[in-house]
């Protein structure tokens, strides 16, 4: 399995994706996830993947020198949106090569790309490709995507990010969002791949590699986890009596004929008088 996420901001765009791509009792596989198709001046990409690993590699071997319908190749591409439709096309040529000899060992065609980034003439764009090879384009309204095992580190980034976050902001929400998923998933694990591109730039000036040894990861996942504990026990307990519908009952199966009551426990009867002086 895997966790990527990439973010589109008016200052530029952020990815970041983990490393681990199986996590068996005996076994755990690591490849990078994240790969740079950079002419520095002209354009710069980053295309992320998760699912099925051959395919992910035959896509990036082919997408390499793939030239599309349009005559284009990724390098040639005169915009975004073109660079795009060439990733489709390439996930497509292999779903053609390949789906139906994986078909016959029950193994799924299964490939998600995140892809984006800038050419000169226009603004950074951030896609989600398919596994169909249609895609789509992260807008103001959702300004990122992620691929993966993306539940546990969703919440933060909707709480978080807007296309007016700051690119480092983003980073570091990216990176909560991220060790998120780590703590709840052992099939998401280090080290990550992080790549910061700020607009117009046209080349990557920000990128690291992190592992175990990372300060900085290692002083925002102790952080983050104390203010969390922090902000929960400043928040107030729950008061049952003073809360609507206090009074309702849980749906009670009925007692069998065979099972005998008994009497209420010291405790139940002490609730119960609570709550009858509460009302008083």
């Amino acid at each position: 399995m895997t966790y990527c996420v990439a973010m589109r901001l008016d200052a530029g765009l952020v990815f970041l994706s983990d490393s681990r791509t199986n996590a068996g009792v005996d076994q755990i596989g690591t490849f990078r996830k994240m790969n740079v198709f950079e002419n520095p001046g002209d354009r710069t990409m980053v295309l992320m993947t998760a699912g099925n690993l051959s395919i992910s590699q035959s896509v990036l071997q082919l997408l390499h020198d793939h030239v599309g319908l349009n005559g284009f190749t990724i390098w040639t591409a005169p915009n975004m949106y073109e660079a795009t439709r060439i990733v489709g096309e390439a996930v497509r040529a292999i779903h053609q090569r390949e789906a139906q000899a994986l078909a016959q060992f029950n193994i799924e065609f299964n490939v998600s790309i995140i892809f984006g980034g800038q050419i000169r003439g226009e603004a950074c764009r951030l896609f989600q490709v398919y596994s169909a090879g249609n895609f789509i384009e992260a807008r103001d309204e959702n300004t990122y995507f992620q691929i993966g095992e993306a539940k546990y580190g969703k919440p933060i980034i909707d709480r978080v990010v807007t296309p007016r976050s700051s690119l480092d902001d983003a980073v570091k929400c990216a990176l909560i969002s991220m060790d998120s998923t780590l703590r709840s998933n052992i099939s998401v694990g280090l080290p990550l791949d992080l790549l910061a591109y700020q607009a117009d730039s046209l080349a990557v000036t920000r990128f690291v590699t992190i592992d175990e040894k990372n300060a900085y990861f290692q002083m925002l996942r102790g952080t983050w986890g104390e203010q969390l504990r922090r902000v929960f026990e400043g928040i107030d307990a729950p008061q049952w009596q003073a809360m609507p519908g206090a009074d309702d009952q849980p749906v009670r199966m009925p007692l069998p004929e065979a099972v005998a009551p008994v009497a209420a426990p010291p405790m139940l009867q002490s609730l119960a008088q609570q709550a009858v002086d509460s009302r008083q």
